[in-house]
């Protein structure tokens, strides 16, 4: 049915197919989560096989309206190139823009959300803690970059790569992350830790002082977590569990 619905509303290859379906049940499973933000944030992902071209979010759609066939196929300056008949905020794609063009693969699939506890965590003057088990996964391994307003200007982007350093997360402080990998599994994976190590930072903070964890400790578990993860895949496993949760509740994100 999905073939038949692709041949009919547009040609793309195998893989740029299997790129929206893996996008748009994304999307669905963000806004299972609670991850969404009104019609506003985005999860990006580069087309496989081309040059400078990438899907992402109808604006004006709600999560759990994208579907494989209503993303936009876009280019790195935001203009529509797979004729949809939706439009793109352009301001929101500035940031994934510069990260696509200018860190390649590293940024295949990149997310920027909102979420309470991630913004909650970027706003607090000494960002994410080593205070549980998840937030080590990141300590070291992070990038902040201090808030200029909304991100809708180019030249801010050299500073959000600069800020970004060598690692996959950038904390847009008093503002919200953004999450990126070579995949959409590990993306996911990554945005799924970071949103639980915030979740329970916030909570720990709420009962006043809290016990943080020594970098030997840290050192140790990212160490021994390294050889965990390469077990799942860089979050395949992950990324397929949700799937299944979300494909019983509504299986539309395929066509």
């Amino acid at each position: 049915m999905a073939t038949q619905i692709r041949q009919r509303d547009f040609e793309c290859s195998d893989a740029e197919w299997q790129a929206r379906q893996d996008l748009a049940v994304c999307y669905r499973i963000f806004d299972h989560l609670g991850w969404g933000e009104s019609i506003y944030n985005h999860i990006s992902v580069a087309v496989p096989g081309e040059d400078d071209t990438f899907l992402i979010n109808p604006f004006g759609l709600l999560y759990d309206e994208v579907t494989a066939s209503n993303l936009v196929k876009i280019d790195v300056e935001g203009n529509n190139v797979g004729h949809s008949q939706y439009m793109v905020n352009k301001a929101g794609f500035t940031q994934h823009a510069y990260f696509h063009k200018h860190l390649g693969a590293k940024a295949n699939a990149i997310c920027h959300v909102h979420t309470t506890a991630t913004m909650a965590v970027c706003s607090h003057k000494d960002g994410l803690l080593p205070t549980n088990f998840y937030a080590c996964n990141f300590q070291g391994r992070i990038g902040y970059h201090d808030f200029e307003g909304v991100t809708v200007r180019p030249e801010e982007g050299e500073r959000l790569v600069e800020n970004l350093g060598n690692n996959s997360i950038l904390m847009l402080r008093n503002h919200g992350p953004v999450v990126m990998d070579r995949t959409i599994q590990g993306m996911f994976v990554k945005m799924w830790s970071l949103q639980r190590a915030c979740e329970i930072q916030v909570a720990t903070l709420s009962q006043g002082a809290a016990n943080v964890i020594s970098q030997e400790v840290v050192d140790v578990h990212q160490r021994d977590l390294s050889v965990m993860a390469s077990q799942g895949g860089a979050g395949v496993l992950d990324f397929e569990a949700w799937k299944r949760r979300v494909s019983k509740i509504d299986d539309s994100w395929k066509y």
